[in-house]
């Protein structure tokens, strides 16, 4: 038998967790029939098939799951010895990959992340932003970003930038001559623009005031899936808008928007930055989180 090398491991390793020769692909930064071709000739090699590919799926032999099983902590201690050359060498190198809500990065882009940079230049940050909820770790990233009710249970949080709220709000233009809401029940009497989740579902408004809780499919005629798309439909008259404050804060200061219901939006609990409690944490993560911690202090 063919002793394969570290990379094909690497790779095996990679279409292993993911089940996906595509992500398996994007994270390792390699085309997608490269890996193929790895992972053929790393069976090849071993004589003994290790996937059983459909055109749809990608999923483990008996003999595949037996080597990962063996090798994907084989692999991590090989991490954490590299991991650990870096800081002997007195600065985290590698790539950090981080995923992330849009208020998230838009937070971690404002400070920390030039600072990082700019500290630690042998570091490639990564920084995916999207709507939905991902699996980190099934997804390649050392860390994520979201709202800290949402943060797994069996990972590690670390909480940043204050606490969140959520404020309904409305361009002057609309609210002329029509009864302000006092109650989340008064925006049935509105035209409302609604948010579309990233799950496809429609986002119910939630509101509290002295332990009421109250959730409202609102009504409208236009529905949106980005905060910023949402603010400005609210600032150009077309409703009442429900936003994280962040979002709408610039609109609020010219006077195109104004806010309603206020003592129903109370602050919530805000972001956290999280990660696998299971797994070692690389060097530049180590170092990110500790840059975090340092500029949320001095806020």
């Amino acid at each position: 038998m063919v002793r394969p090398s570290l990379n094909d491991l690497a790779a095996f390793a990679a279409v292993a967790s993911h089940q996906s020769f595509r992500r398996a692909a994007d994270i390792m930064g390699v085309s997608r029939s490269a890996l193929s071709h790895a992972i053929i000739g790393l069976e090849a090699k071993l004589d003994v098939r290790l996937f059983n590919r459909t055109t749809r799926s990608v999923s483990l032999t008996q003999a595949g799951a037996r080597l990962l099983a063996r090798l994907d902590p084989v692999l991590q201690e090989l991490d954490q010895a590299l991991d650990t050359l870096s800081e002997e060498r007195g600065t985290p190198s590698g790539t950090l990959r981080i995923n992330a809500n849009k208020s998230g990065a838009r937070i971690l882009l404002a400070e920390v992340v030039p600072r990082f940079l700019d500290f630690y230049p042998d570091v490639e940050l990564d920084l995916v932003s999207e709507g939905r909820l991902v699996d980190i770790v099934e997804q390649g990233f050392d860390a994520g970003v979201r709202l800290l009710e949402t943060v797994p249970k069996d990972m590690v949080a670390v909480k940043f930038g204050g606490d969140v709220r959520f404020i309904a709000v409305a361009a002057p233009s609309y609210l002329d001559g029509k009864a302000r809401p006092h109650t989340p029940d008064d925006l049935y009497a509105h035209c409302c623009v609604r948010q579309r989740l990233p799950s496809g579902k429609r986002y119910r408004w939630e509101f509290s005031k002295r332990g009421a809780e109250v959730a409202i499919d609102v009504p409208g005629n236009l529905t949106l899936d980005d905060n910023d798309l949402l603010v400005q439909a609210a600032a150009d008259g077309r409703g009442i808008a429900y936003v994280p404050e962040y979002f709408a804060q610039p609109f609020l200061g010219s006077g195109r928007l104004m806010t309603v219901l206020d003592d129903w939006c109370p602050p919530t609990p805000g972001l956290a930055l999280y990660y696998p409690r299971s797994r070692h944490v690389p060097s530049p993560l180590r170092a990110f989180i500790d840059l975090l911690r340092e500029v949320d202090r001095t806020r």
